[in-house]
C-alpha cells in the first residue's frame, strides 16, 4: 500500500475519534500469524505521527470505514457503543445468486469451525448473530446488496450469506475465489489466457458507519464511497447481466 492511500484515507477526526477508509489487502492490526506484514492501524500511525486505539476491525480483503480512537478514554466510550449496538454498520456486497425477495434477514448462531482455523461456522450452541440485506440491483447471476449487522461476529456477512446458499461473489474462504472475470457474464467476449478479474478480492464493503458521539452527544454519520474495483465490477453488471 502506498503512502498516499493512507494519507488519503481519513475520512474525518476531532480529538477524541478517527474515521478511516481502509483499502483492501491491509489488515487493520498486525495477524496472529504474520506480524511481517504491515497494517493499516500501524502505517496510519506512523503517517499521522499520533498513537491510535483500535474500537473495532473489519477482514484483511474488506474494504471500508473503521472507527480508531486517540485517548483510552474514548476507546472505552466508544468500546460502550460498539458492545451496546448502538452503532449502525451499514456494507455493501456483490452476492452469488439470485435472491428471493427486496429484502430479507438471517438469524444463526455463529461459532468457531472445529478443526480449521481462521473459518467460522453456523452452530447451535455458537453466539448470537443478526444480519439483514436490502436488494439494490437483482442481475442475473449475482446481485448487488446493502448490508446492515446488529452483531459483529467474526466474518458474520460472509457465513450466513454462505449458510443461505448465496456466497459472497468472490470469497476465498466461503464460496468461490478466482475472483469476478468479465467473461462469465458477457456473450461473445474474446477471452484469453490473459485475462484479469475485474474484482479479484472479497466482494464485501464496509460503507457506512453512524453513531452519537460520545463526547458530544451528537448523531454522527459517515461514509466510505464504493472503490473502484467494486464500482467497475457494478458497472458490469448493470450492461451485460440484466
Amino acid at each position: 500500500m502506498i503512502a498516499k492511500e493512507v494519507k488519503t484515507a481519513v475520512i474525518w477526526e476531532d480529538e477524541h475519534i478517527l474515521i478511516a477508509n481502509k483499502p483492501s489487502g491491509i489488515a487493520v492490526i498486525p495477524e496472529r500469524f504474520d506480524t511481517e506484514k504491515k497494517d493499516f492501524k500501524s502505517v496510519l500511525e506512523k503517517q499521522l505521527g499520533i498513537g491510535l486505539f483500535t474500537v473495532h476491525r473489519i477482514d484483511r480483503d474488506t474494504s471500508g470505514i473503521v472507527c480508531f480512537a486517540k485517548t483510552a478514554e474514548a476507546h472505552k466510550a466508544m468500546n460502550d457503543l460498539f458492545e451496546n449496538r448502538k452503532v449502525e454498520k451499514k456494507y455493501f456486497a456483490f452476492i452469488s445468486g439470485r435472491l428471493e425477495g427486496k429484502v430479507g434477514e438471517m438469524d444463526f448462531p455463529i461459532a468457531h469451525h472445529p478443526a480449521k482455523n481462521g473459518k467460522m461456522i453456523i452452530h447451535p450452541k455458537g453466539k448470537e448473530a443478526f444480519t439483514s440485506f436490502e436488494v439494490i440491483d437483482q442481475f442475473k447471476h449475482a446481485a448487488f446488496v446493502q448490508v446492515q449487522i446488529k452483531t459483529g461476529r467474526t466474518h458474520q456477512i460472509r457465513v450466513h450469506f454462505a449458510a443461505a446458499g448465496h456466497p459472497l461473489l468472490v470469497d476465498p474462504l466461503y464460496g468461490k475465489g478466482e475472483g469476478f472475470m468479465l467473461s462469465s457474464i458477457k456473450k461473445k467476449y474474446n477471452q484469453n489466457d490473459d485475462e484479469r478479474p475485474v474484482l479479484g478480492r472479497l466482494s464485501l464493503h464496509a460503507g457506512a458507519l453512524g453513531f452519537e458521539h460520545p463526547f458530544t452527544g451528537e448523531d454522527v454519520a459517515f461514509e466510505a464511497a464504493l472503490p473502484k474495483d467494486m464500482e467497475a465490477t457494478l458497472r458490469l453488471f448493470r450492461k451485460y447481466d440484466l
